[in-house]
């Protein structure tokens, strides 16, 4: 087991405060571990949570996990045990072959913290692979008069193990002739050699046989053998010599199988059989006897298989070359494989954190990734860029690691995805690049209030509404995404006319529908300000208003209501006086309508809709004035009845109409004689009885007349003062009805008004006095009065109109 190298507390405590790349170590701490070769899926490396200081339920909260450049996984995370364990075999030969000793390194990161911490594992030998020959025969040729003493060279044997496990030795089966001597090498390699004892006497014995035991020192130890068959030549003075003890040669890695390589030459000066060379590898492991072809002809080495410069980068082979004698000779190859940039920078995504919320501090970790090269030198340094104009940048955190992180505040109203292309291009030439697409979501936070589409909203509802009509329909835009861009709609709390806002509209808080609650007067109510609160369901909440008027319009639902004539109380028909002596276009009375709507719909028009004597008297279409249309005559009747009918210009238009009576007569006297009932007897004292009556009268008439030209006075001085008419109420005036003179009751008449009658010895013409109306809805105006009509007098006293009843006065020729 190894002790991982743990940081100072101090800069541990650093490391947790600035999560997500705000301290990043470009050097991770190392762990080492040893375990041996060949164990079984699920062998306990090491404890991993106790070296990274971490309990076990914080494996999985860290989320710490294995990253690895290999295509192959050799090993995993227990999150039970908290242990680092195999993933599968391990074979320590395919790993690293000779190498020793032999260490795996890889990362584990610990992707909360955003740190990396490197693993060394190294793979011990065991011994599981015995020392093994080429071939299992071998034949040596010697000749019957060589020399005791010679050395003949005999073939290796090659152990996959190293250590005390790899080749340690040889052994020769006993031999009268023959001896073994092994020879150290250069590189510690042992070359046994087979050391001639004896004279060879090919007549006696033309043949020896030999068993050659190589073995190792593993427990239990392991060995394999060759059969020897040494066979005695006659008589070959030279041995082959190679024109160079080393060849050397680079070949680059891409060289196309079937190139030459190089060409061996060996040379023998013996002749005939003797001096025939043949040649074949001496020497080559079973990876390298593949790659490479010799011709034993002509000594031509050729590449048999495509180099890869990243599986292998150098091979030593030795060649042997072989008379028709027995003689032998040997010669090294050196062949040294030169990178080419071949291969294309690999990019492992290790962590991506996405989504990432918009709100995200700078320099925020979005993505880990490795980037990495199998080739060597400038062909595998690599530069890592991304495109433009993002909001991310790139930094090389060591160690072929690469991190994203922000460059700028995010805003996913603007961008919710991002589709980043990683390039990596390495430094060969030409050069050689990856592209790697990754895709950050951005996560939306609630940081836009509802907005409405217009500052504020004018709406018009006819009055009349039904109950529960649908008003208006406002809609609220929220850029957000689900939660914060569910928009609620409601009505901020008021007052109106001392009643609640909520009893005259309300609002679907999903629609956004506004609804009115009651049926709106346009007489009683004309406008209603409301503001309208649009909220979303984001955390925090956010929230705008936008204010909404509405405006009611008006109907034509009033009908005209005439203020004059009035109906008089006692049942009887008004009656209005007309002298005899009238001239055309004389003002006999005068109708005052109004209609309490607005606009066209209180535009009044009069006409005169009946007459009991036609062509006499004419209406005035827009003043309701009643004038005679000609002179008066004897024969017309002392009373006319008129209806006039009043009408506004709505759709479809109202009406009223009124009945008026005129008394055609210069006196009242006249009116009382024509009047009076033919049969009641004849009085003498009624004349006397007559005229202290008409005294009577005429003296209150006086009284009254200076009362209300002292009033008028009164009324001129304020008027003068005001400079402008106050307007009206929208309600009408509480006006009181009129009183005139019965035609079935002239008695009654001057009983009841006489202190509304003034009778003058200097009157020679009857006139009617009446206050005219202030009326804001009609379009009879104090201009359509003129100065020869004294029927029309303005009344802008603040004294009610019960203090000044309509008087009609006559003036009584004595």
């Amino acid at each position: 087991m190894a002790a991982p190298k743990s940081h100072p507390p101090a800069r541990r405590w650093v490391l947790l405060c600035f999560l997500l790349g705000t301290l990043w170590e470009s050097r991770a701490a190392q762990i080492r571990y040893s375990m041996p070769e060949e164990t079984e899926k699920g062998y306990i490396v090491g404890n991993i949570s106790k070296d990274l200081g971490l309990r076990l339920r914080e494996l999985a909260e860290h989320r710490v996990r294995i990253v690895s450049r290999g295509k192959t996984q050799l090993f995993a995370l227990d999150p039970r045990g908290g242990s680092l364990v195999t993933a599968g075999r391990v074979n320590r030969e395919e790993l690293c072959a000779q190498s020793a000793p032999c260490v795996i390194s890889f990362k584990v990161l610990v992707e909360d913290r955003v740190q990396l911490y490197g693993i060394d594992v190294e793979v011990t030998d065991i011994n599981d692979n015995a020392p093994k020959f080429q071939a299992e025969t071998l034949e040596v040729k010697i000749n019957e008069i060589a020399a005791p003493g010679t050395h003949y060279p005999l073939p290796e044997a090659s152990d996959l193990d190293v250590g005390a496990n790899s080749l340690q030795g040889y052994q020769l089966s006993p031999s009268h002739h023959f001896s073994l001597d092994v020879q150290t090498g250069d590189a510690g390699t042992l070359n046994p050699e087979l050391v001639l004892e004896r004279a060879l006497d090919r007549e006696r014995e033309a043949a020896h046989h030999l068993v050659l035991t190589a073995f190792d020192g593993g427990d239990p130890r392991r060995s394999s053998t060759v059969r020897i068959r040494v066979t005695v030549m006659d008589t070959n003075d030279n041995a082959p010599v190679f024109a160079q003890p080393v060849y050397r040669v680079k070949v680059p890695e891409n060289v196309l199988p079937g190139s030459r390589l190089l060409t061996v030459k060996a040379t023998d000066p013996d002749e005939g059989i003797n001096g025939k060379v043949t040649y074949k590898f001496w020497k080559i492991n079973e990876k390298q006897s593949p790659l490479f072809q010799l011709d034993e002809n002509t000594g031509e080495m050729l590449i048999a298989k495509s180099l890869d410069y990243e599986e292998c980068t150098f091979y030593e082979i030795e060649i042997q070359a072989e008379d028709g004698g027995g003689s032998k000779g040997r010669t090294k190859v050196l062949i040294s494989v030169e990178d080419i940039n071949d291969n294309q920078p690999e990019v492992t995504i290790t962590s991506l954190f996405s989504p990432v919320r918009e709100d995200a501090p700078l320099e925020t970790v979005i993505v880990l990734f490795n980037a990495h090269d199998r080739d060597s030198g400038e062909n595998g340094q690599i530069v890592c860029s991304i495109q433009e104009h993002l909001p991310f940048k790139l930094e090389n955190s060591g160690d072929d690691y690469y991190r994203l992180l922000t460059a700028q505040i995010l805003d996913r109203e603007k961008v919710s995805q991002y589709n980043i292309t990683v390039t990596a291009a390495d430094r060969g030439s030409p050069p050689l690049s990856t592209e790697t697409h990754i895709t950050v979501q951005v996560a939306d936070i609630n940081d836009n209030p509802p907005a409405f589409s217009s500052a504020s909203y004018s709406v018009y509802l006819p009055e009349n509404n039904p109950r529960g009509t649908s008003i208006f329909s406002v809609m609220a835009h929220d850029p957000d995404e689900e939660e914060n861009a569910r928009v609620f709609y409601s009505l901020t709390e008021d007052t109106i006319q001392g009643a609640p806002l909520s009893s005259y509209v309300s609002i679907n808080s999903d629609t956004g529908v506004l609804y009115a609650l009651r049926s709106f007067d346009y007489e009683l109510f004309r406008d209603l300000q409301v503001q309208i609160t649009a909220r979303d369901s984001g955390s925090p909440q956010l929230s705008n208003n936008v204010s909404l008027s509405l405006f009611v319009l008006d109907q034509n639902d009033n009908a005209p209501e005439i203020l004059y004539p009035a109906l008089p109380t006692d049942g009887s028909t008004g009656v209005e006086l007309a002298p005899r002596s009238a001239e055309p276009g004389y003002l006999v009375t005068k109708v005052v309508a109004v209609d309490r709507d607005s606009g066209q719909n209180a535009w009044l028009s009069y006409r005169l809709l009946k007459a009991s004597e036609p062509g006499l008297f004419a209406v005035g279409v827009h003043t309701g004035e009643v004038r005679t249309a000609r002179a008066l005559q004897d024969r017309d009747a002392l009373k006319q009845s008129l209806v006039v009918a009043v009408q506004d210009h709505g759709q479809p238009p109202l009406s009223a109409t009124v009945t008026l009576t005129v008394a055609v007569a210069d006196n009242i006297p006249d009116i009382l004689a024509d009047l009076s009932s033919p049969e009641v007897p004849a009085d003498p004292d009624a004349s006397g009885l007559t005229f202290y009556l008409v005294v009577a009268v005429a003296v209150v008439s006086c009284v009254f007349l200076a009362f209300v030209i002292a009033l008028l006075a009164l009324r001129l001085r304020r008027w003068h003062m005001a400079h402008l008419l106050p307007p009206s109420d929208s309600t009408l005036p509480n006006l009181p009805a009129s009183h005139f003179v019965g035609l079935n009751g002239v008695r009654a008449f001057l009983r009841t008004y006489s202190h509304e009658v003034s009778l003058t010895a200097d009157s020679r013409k009857s006139h009617l006095i009446f206050p005219q109306p202030n009326y804001a809805d009609t379009l009879i105006s104090q201009d359509s009065c003129g100065k020869s009509e004294p029927l029309c007098v303005s009344d802008e006293s603040k004294i009610p109109i019960e203090d000044t009843p309509l008087v009609p006065v006559s003036s009584i020729l004595l």
